[in-house]
């Protein structure tokens, strides 16, 4: 088995395939099984005991760790360059579980309108009427960010690259400014992975990630991960003040670990873990491809006289496109946006696809089509919608691994139905 040390200055995915567990298989097993296992017995009670303390590093119960997911977690360790990494049961555990942690009744968080559904959601339906206050504001402006921190911010949140508004903004200039106050800064890098983008060199603080769409290897599981790249002093942050006397810069994930994360529940399955190891030893693989393809789609989309606009990282026209070059360098990512007349065009246009899905997941193997409008965005409002710049002449297409050739044809028909209304 290699070191850490022989590993030093491999490749991603060869780390990806070879970092090594933390206990060697007692039958030398190439894969780390799957420990289905509620309970972990332990030879004495001193033994226990030092366990439950935090002394000794062991599995309890998995709903604190357990060996499969401990095997994700360390290889998405590796590859993120970070200081540790805990998996959940989704992405958007994986959010809850980092504000929770950070923030409180009467503290506040900054972020931006470019969100996410369901993060959206949990801000305003959620998290607001239990006393947490969401700031509002554009990201691209560093002096706007700067402007809404105060002795009460916990946090800043954004997206690597926001889902559907796809506006990737210049996140060094949003850290720099969240450093000078104190505050660490959140990063959503669900659509770039470590793969397409090493947030601790940018200086984010956590990143979070649904390891459902690209990571799981194909949609096979739902999951989420919280990186702590180990590049911010957590003695900063208020809620932490005794887990960092405990544990130093373990602070934050002892705060997890002991404490939000084991209380909520929100642990990653054993299966799930596995499938997802098994998923992160072709993401590059993957990643390269969905990228490759994306980018040929959206400049023959662009090209096409049935489509009004088409937004993706990876083209000139695309706004943040000089961020998303400087800070993404292994692709832009495999989501494109692309407008259409109105909401029949749209509809027409999804229901003459054969190849691609019409489907709500993202990075998944297959290609998908979505209109966020009436679907992820449904339960908003008119003018929340349009704050999020969520339009009912969108469509979303997560590019998958497909003959790129063949996905032309597919939207080819599918542009041919929506003009011919």
């Amino acid at each position: 088995m290699p070191t850490p040390e022989d590993l030093a200055e491999a490749g991603f995915t060869t780390r990806a395939l070879h970092t090594p567990t933390r206990l060697a298989d007692a039958h030398g097993s190439l894969r780390t099984p799957v420990y289905d296992s509620a309970a972990f017995e332990f030879g004495d009670s001193e033994s226990i005991q030092e366990a439950f303390e935090g002394r000794r590093v062991a599995h309890t119960y998995s709903r604190s760790s357990n060996p499969t997911v401990e095997d994700l977690e360390r290889r998405v360790t590796a590859l993120a360059g970070a200081h540790a990494t805990i998996a959940v049961a989704s992405g958007m555990a994986a959010v809850t579980n980092v504000i929770l942690a950070l923030g409180g009744s009467g503290t506040n968080i900054v972020t931006t309108h470019s969100l996410f559904g369901n993060t959206a959601a949990l801000l305003g339906q959620n998290l607001e009427p239990w006393g947490l206050h969401v700031r509002y504001v554009d990201m691209g402006d560093p002096a706007a960010v700067e402007a809404a921190i105060d002795g009460d911010t916990r946090l800043v949140f954004l997206e690597a690259i926001p889902n559907p508004q796809l506006e990737v903004i210049d996140i060094a200039a949003v850290v720099a400014v969240a450093n000078r106050h104190g505050v660490p800064v959140v990063m959503d890098g669900t659509g770039t992975t470590p793969y397409l983008l090493r947030s601790r060199d940018l200086g984010v603080a956590v990143e979070v990630i649904s390891s459902t769409k690209y990571i799981s290897g194909g949609a096979t599981s739902v999951g989420g991960l919280i990186i702590d790249n180990g590049v911010f002093d957590w003695a900063q942050c208020p809620r932490l003040t005794d887990w960092v006397a405990r544990g130093g810069r373990n602070g934050f994930i002892m705060a997890l670990r002991r404490g939000v994360y084991r209380n909520s529940g929100a642990c990653m399955a054993p299966h799930t873990a596995f499938l997802q190891a098994l998923g992160l030893e072709t993401l590059a693989l993957r990643a390269d491809r969905s990228c490759a393809n994306a980018l040929e789609l959206a400049r023959r989309l662009e090209a096409h006289p049935t489509v009004t606009r088409v937004v993706y990282p990876g083209l000139t026209s695309a706004p943040g496109h000089a961020a998303a070059a400087r800070q993404l360098h292994q692709g832009f990512g495999g989501i494109l946006v692309f407008h259409l007349a109105d909401r029949a065009a749209c509809y027409r246009a999804m229901d003459a696809l054969r190849v691609v899905r019409r489907a709500t997941n993202v990075n998944d193997n297959k290609s998908l089509v979505i209109h966020p409008h009436s679907t992820i965005y449904a339960d908003f409002s008119a003018d929340e919608k349009a704050a999020m710049r969520v339009t009912d002449t969108m469509l979303r297409l997560s590019v998958g691994i497909e003959d790129v050739d063949d996905l032309w044809a597919d939207l080819r028909r599918g542009l041919e139905a929506a003009g011919a209304g």
